[in-house]
């Protein structure tokens, strides 16, 4: 049994105007030690989903569907319940460490009580262990930063306190939402080496959130890109890159700067992401797409297998035809 099985997720918002339908029936896996990656554009549903898991969505928004974590669906416990696993067995990396630590207190005081709620740990045997996962997390002189407030840290050192938090105990799945944003390239590549280090050393699954392809590339196994509260495309990441196969992934693809080719211009995604409180009746990229037709309009494209069961794709565009379309022009 997958160690998380998420079955027909659906998050929805009531706001004065209308219903935001912001995912749409999801459905993935997540094995042991596995990291899967979510990709897509702002809005598209990516952290939604994510939060509805862990009973942290918004007070208007209701999640319906399964997450069975080890068999138990996360999404019908009660917030107690859901207490004693979150941050302790499902643990999450929040997109801004500036805004999700909290000014007022030190690290010391944010990272012990994690370890005294869950591990009934006392306030000197938990800072113990926090100075030691801040050196884990490779944070120079832990013992004299874990006293510091984080407007004191820089906004590396802060994102590897949230790494450490995360970790303190141990979880068994990490949720990380855009865990390089805002960061330069070099605190960026040294972030992803310690979340494969740490996923090495502890044999955590990781569902990294993100918007950023070439961040796949380094750390995911699995992908699944996501656009307009549906999953567009889901497969190894090997397959993503060397032959994607629906249009929107395509479109991802071409507007990142290619290593092997000099000059050119980038080839950007024209449009608009949906409005979600008025979704369009067909696909929901049909609009951006150039390879829309008739169908796409008036009719939703069902998940089908491309290759097996593990390459799947929501489209009714045939997918070898996108896939030799991709292949000759970039080699072009």
């Amino acid at each position: 049994m997958p160690l998380l099985q998420v079955s027909d997720l659906q998050v929805e918002f009531k706001t004065n105007d209308a219903t935001v339908r912001a995912v749409n029936g999801v459905n993935f896996t997540l094995e042991a030690g596995e990291t899967l990656g979510i990709v897509g554009e702002s809005g598209s549903g990516k952290s939604q989903s994510v939060l509805a898991m862990l009973g942290l969505l918004a007070s208007n928004g209701r999640a319906s569907g399964q997450a069975l974590y080890r068999g138990e669906n996360l999404l019908g416990l009660s917030g107690k319940a859901l207490n004693r696993i979150r941050g302790n067995r499902l643990s999450m990396i929040f997109q801004d460490p500036m805004s999700s630590l909290n000014p007022y207190l030190s690290i010391e005081r944010q990272m012990t009580e994690v370890l005294e709620l869950h591990k009934n740990m006392t306030r000197r045997a938990a800072k113990k262990r926090a100075i030691g996962m801040l050196e884990a997390v490779r944070i120079p002189e832990a013992a004299h930063r874990i006293g510091q407030y984080p407007h004191e840290l820089s906004g590396g050192m802060r994102q590897r306190v949230m790494i450490a938090m995360a970790l303190l105990c141990e979880p068994e799945v990490l949720f990380a939402d855009e865990p390089t944003t805002a960061l330069d390239v070099t605190v960026q590549a040294q972030v992803l080496q310690l979340l494969r280090d740490l996923q090495r050393d502890f044999g955590t699954s990781i569902v990294l959130i993100t918007h950023d392809l070439g961040v796949v590339a380094g750390l995911c196994e699995k992908v699944m890109v996501m656009y307009g509260g549906r999953v567009m495309e889901q497969c190894d990441a090997s397959s993503l890159f060397a032959k994607p196969s629906h249009p929107y992934t395509i479109g991802l693809l071409r507007a990142l700067p290619r290593l092997d080719k000099s000059g050119g211009e980038l080839t950007g995604i024209p449009g608009n992401p949906p409005n979600m409180a008025h979704p369009p009746a067909g696909c929901p990229f049909h609009e951006r797409c150039a390879h829309a037709a008739e169908d796409c309009v008036q009719h939703v494209p069902a998940l089908r297998p491309v290759d097996g069961v593990h390459w799947l794709r929501a489209c009714h565009r045939p997918a070898e035809d996108m896939i030799t379309r991709y292949q000759e022009a970039s080699h072009v």
